[in-house]
């Protein structure tokens, strides 16, 4: 017997960090919500980052997914651009983990493929596919986007995944 799975997916950002949430069972796909959570870019660091934690921890209370999966990151030629942004991917990982979700991390490229069929594509062919793939979909912005995509490639993959990390204890 299938059971219907709840995924999140994150697309972690210190400014915006893309949430998306779907269902799956079988082959099949249902969209449930999408969102983006956001910090005042006036306030320090560690606010921002707090911001980020309770607004991604609302979410998580509120759909109650079952798995979560975060995108890596890509490394930039800012160096402190890349530090930030990995802080905030730090934040999209530990609120799914604290709420004893499993966390699957997927490379850019390979939600890229999962979602539209090759690693490297435009913003606007995912915006297609998911509309292609799940058409009640609602979405504003790259960021809830990229999220769905996210939850898409771990839907697609995580078989293969989750049979290789660990449970979490609560």
């Amino acid at each position: 017997m299938q059971t219907t799975i709840r995924i999140i997916g994150i697309d972690p950002g210190l400014r915006r960090t893309g949430w998306g949430i779907i269902e799956t069972l079988g082959n099949s796909l249902r969209f449930v919500a999408s969102g983006t959570v956001t910090s005042d870019g006036e306030m320090d660091l560690a606010s921002r980052l707090c911001q980020l934690h309770d607004g991604l921890a609302d979410v998580v209370h509120s759909f109650q997914p079952h798995e979560a999966a975060v995108e890596q990151t890509f490394v930039n030629k800012d160096a402190t651009a890349t530090l930030k942004l990995g802080q905030a991917r730090g934040i999209a990982m530990l609120v799914p983990a604290r709420a004893g979700l499993r966390v699957a991390e997927y490379a850019p490229n390979a939600v890229k493929k999962a979602v539209i069929g090759v690693g490297h594509g435009e913003k606007q062919q995912i915006h297609m596919m998911l509309k292609v793939l799940m058409p009640k979909a609602e979405f504003k912005g790259n960021d809830a986007a990229d999220a769905l995509a996210i939850a898409i490639c771990h839907a697609h993959n995580r078989q293969a995944i989750t049979s290789r990390l660990p449970a979490l204890a609560g």
